[in-house]
């Protein structure tokens, strides 16, 4: 099938603000042309003022389903009318399936990381995890972590922040669904940082602290503690190496940036949309290389 529309194409989005930059739309496009599908994958930009107009649209017109990225996950975790294990735990919805009206919601975010995981050759199963912030991103990874059997993490962030207290919430609801040790700590705590890192398999950074055009900013100011058995990993992407993991890296630290989380989490919103596999490592060679 040629890359056009038809009177039958399924249309797939990506709902945010901002969305210029997503290579999401390049990457859907590509695995539906490689798999004859017809469906079609557009960024739309969509802020907190605009979300309900969009989603009311998207429904109305019989939408197959969308992707939702900052600032949206939290409220659509709140629209949707059926909500999966890992939406339910994490309290954010990346990922929505439009079955004839009702709308099913999934985080795949914490899958993708983990996926990513498994790509750098880490078993986190029994082993223990430190995570810097408490935004969407470090909730759906711990949440996918704890379904996963990581035995303990350590989530540091600041207590000041709305984030932080929504993750107390769905701190609450993780322990009660699964055997994970769960504690917050305040980011200031260094000395409590410190032990933490000492004990954990991999540190990972889920806030946006790093993120391009902001490049130099990181969360760790002692690169002491960064010891060479740690792992370290971040969601960001842009730049690919942040400074956190440029600080890892010079520690011996073994590194991994969030392109290959996108990769999977994306991955897994495919399946859930058309019933079928990405052919992901044809998209890994020509998009995340």
């Amino acid at each position: 099938m040629k890359n056009t529309i038809t009177g039958k194409t399924k249309l797939t989005a990506l709902l945010g603000s901002p969305v210029a930059h997503s290579i999401s739309p390049a990457m859907h496009n590509e695995s539906f042309h490689l798999l004859h599908l017809d469906y079609a994958y557009l960024a739309f930009d969509v802020n907190e003022h605009t979300f309900e107009t969009a989603v009311n649209g998207l429904t109305a017109i019989g939408a197959a389903g969308w992707n939702c990225t900052m600032p949206l996950k939290r409220l659509m975790h709140n629209r949707v009318d059926v909500l999966s294990d890992t939406a339910l735990l994490s309290g954010s919805v990346n990922t929505v399936v439009n079955h004839e009206g009702i709308l099913y919601g999934y985080n795949t975010d914490g899958y993708g990381f983990m996926q990513s995981m498994a790509d750098a050759g880490l078993c986190p199963a029994g082993k223990k995890l430190t995570i810097l912030g408490s935004g969407g991103a470090a909730a759906a990874i711990t949440a996918q972590a704890a379904l996963d059997g990581v035995s303990s993490i350590d989530i540091f962030s600041r207590p000041e922040s709305p984030s932080t207290r929504l993750m107390e919430v769905e701190a609450e609801r993780i322990r009660e669904k699964t055997s994970c040790l769960l504690n917050l700590y305040d980011l200031a705590d260094s000395a409590r940082l410190d032990e933490s890192l000492s004990q954990s398999c991999c540190l990972i950074n889920a806030s946006s602290v790093g993120m391009a055009p902001r490049t130099d900013a990181c969360l760790i100011s002692d690169a002491s503690m960064l010891r060479p058995n740690l792992a370290v990993g971040d969601v960001i992407y842009n730049p690919r190496e942040t400074k956190l993991l440029h600080m890892a890296r010079e520690r011996g630290c073994m590194v991994f940036n969030g392109l290959y989380m996108l990769l999977h989490q994306g991955a897994e919103a495919f399946r859930l949309w058309t019933g079928r596999d990405m052919p992901v490592e044809m998209i890994r060679e020509k998009y995340f290389q």
